[in-house]
């Protein structure tokens, strides 16, 4: 054997330990760091070609894995926007140079511009909300996200474009007799305009309905329709009236679509069943919340909660094999596999808590454990070279 293989042998085994002590020190660390994901060291050993009469002495060398699928506890917190993913998937979060990168930190933040963005500065990617479908994502690209931002939220009034106003009309009323009721909607300002129904019994099984908005100025904005029953006191026609648009101290006044086919006629008091129209007032924004599919919403102060994005979540068929970079960051690698998007709740992802942060997976107590071994192994792999220069120098005094 070789003196000099021997220590050779000892250096590497030195390295190696020093390798591992350094992943233990990050990992102690990060033990306090949001989403912060354990590394270790896997050795392996290194194979010298040998003869008979002499063995070559190889070595070991270190890769260092990133137990990234190994999800950590939770930390529940006061905030509606800290966000933690349980279950697989990683947050999509955009830096500054406009690349997009996947964590699981999500200790994000309102800021002045109205994004998202978490402790390493990074902005929450998103779609904007639909109500009538999820919208159309690219499974293995980032095309289509687009930042989180609640900006426009901040004061709110939307016009009133639709409603229902189901009553029931009295059969036995005499011709002539009227019934009143009035729904409130709002204007594009939104002011609150209330918009009065008079209904007027014109002959059996037919009444006429006018609307009026009671101003100032005054407006008919229903002009006088005949509404028919069956003889069974159901309506017949029409199902819905519609509202004329106008404008009031320089407000649009919409047009307004209101439903009445479950409107009756039947031989009881006059009743509202059943009436309201869509659109809301001049509202602050009071909080967020973020359900667990993902639905970014604001709430306002007329208890209102308006849906406006979705937060959209990443995997990859190997998290362990992703490269890690600064800032709790992640980018796929060859070993990785593909980045596919998707949604909280959805096939393959886990669901969104709110008000919580996923703790670092690390345990303390392990990592000193491994400190100590290292330790130990590092001092035997320099008493190996020790011992091999104490040799190599009683070879070289032989000449002596």
């Amino acid at each position: 054997m070789s003196l000099y293989g021997t220590m050779r042998t000892g250096v590497s085994g030195m390295n190696a330990q020093a390798n591992r002590l350094g992943t233990v020190a990050e990992n102690i660390a990060n033990s306090s760091t949001v989403g912060y994901k354990r590394a270790s060291v896997q050795f392996s050993s290194m194979i010298l070609p040998t003869t008979a009469g002499a063995y070559n002495s190889g070595g070991v060398e270190t890769s260092v894995r990133y137990s990234i699928s190994n999800q950590g506890t939770f930390s529940y917190t006061t905030s509606s926007t800290d966000l933690a993913v349980n279950g697989d998937g990683f947050f999509i979060v955009q830096g500054g140079d406009g690349v997009e990168y996947l964590t699981r930190a999500g200790s994000f933040v309102v800021q002045d511009d109205g994004t998202l963005k978490n402790s390493a500065g990074y902005t929450l990617m998103g779609y904007e909300y639909s109500s009538t479908a999820d919208p159309t994502i690219v499974v293995n690209g980032f095309n289509g996200l687009e930042p989180i931002d609640l900006s426009s939220a901040a004061i709110s009034a939307t016009a009133s474009t639709a409603g229902w106003l189901n009553v029931n009309l009295p059969s036995n009323a005499a011709v002539g007799g009227t019934e009143k009721t009035s729904l409130v909607s709002f204007d594009s300002q939104g002011n609150s305009r209330e918009i009065e129904f008079t209904y007027t019994k014109t002959a059996d099984n037919v009444w006429s309905v006018t609307g009026i908005y009671a101003g100032p100025p005054a407006t008919t904005v229903v002009p006088a329709t005949t509404i028919t029953f069956d003889a069974d006191g159901q309506i017949v026609s029409p199902t819905s009236l519609t509202t004329t648009a106008f404008t009031v101290n320089g407000a649009d006044m919409e047009a307004i679509t209101i439903d009445i086919s479950a409107s009756s006629q039947l031989a009881a008091d006059f009743s509202v069943e059943d009436g309201d129209i869509n659109g809301n007032g001049a509202s602050e924004v009071v909080g967020y919340e973020i359900d667990e599919y993902g639905v970014v919403s604001v709430a306002y102060d007329n208890n209102e909660l308006v849906p406006r994005f979705r937060v959209a979540l990443a995997s990859v068929q190997s998290p362990d094999n992703l490269n890690p970079v600064a800032g709790n960051l992640y980018t796929q690698s060859n070993s990785s596999g593909v980045v596919v998007m998707g949604y909280a709740g959805s096939s393959g992802f886990g669901s969104i808590l709110s008000g919580a942060l996923e703790d670092s997976n690390v345990d303390v107590a392990e990592e000193l454990t491994a400190m100590i071994e290292s330790q130990r192994n590092y001092t035997a792999n320099s008493k190996v070279f020790q011992t091999g220069s104490e040799l190599m120098e009683t070879l070289v005094n032989l000449k002596r």
